[in-house]
């Protein structure tokens, strides 16, 4: 199989972190398929602002190798076509995901979510199975 990157939302990472058994969690099987995987800096933001004390070290070894990809000019303006175009249609999504979609969509990456009636109001968005 071929290394893919592969933008993970932060219900990805959520389950894994719930799941008393990794091997039945969604990011445990996309990782035997030897993606390579990337979050934005907005799932950053969800995961570190939920996290206590306890699960702290938890998130770090985990996120330990995994790239972030940082908000910034072009992907706010993916935002704002996204957002418009869902506007249009009355069905518009949490802004968090729609910043975090907007990053896949701007830089190209296929996305891994548990959140599929959300995120496939996006059309083009490039949402894997």
């Amino acid at each position: 199989m071929e290394n893919k990157m592969i933008l993970l939302d932060t219900s990805i990472l959520i389950d894994y972190s719930r799941k008393t058994d990794k091997e039945n969690a969604r990011m445990f099987m996309l990782k035997s398929q030897e993606h390579t995987f990337v979050i934005s800096s907005i799932t950053e933001y969800e995961i570190y602002s939920g996290v206590s004390a306890s699960k702290y070290g938890f998130w770090e070894e985990l996120l330990e190798d995994v790239e972030i990809i940082a908000f910034d000019k072009v992907i706010a303006r993916a935002a704002v076509i996204i957002n418009n175009l869902l506007k249009a249609k009355s069905k518009q999504i949490d802004i968090a995901d729609l910043f975090i979609a907007a990053t896949a969509v701007s830089n190209n990456l296929p996305f891994a979510t548990l959140n599929r009636k959300h995120f496939e109001r996006i059309y083009f968005l490039d949402i894997m199975d």
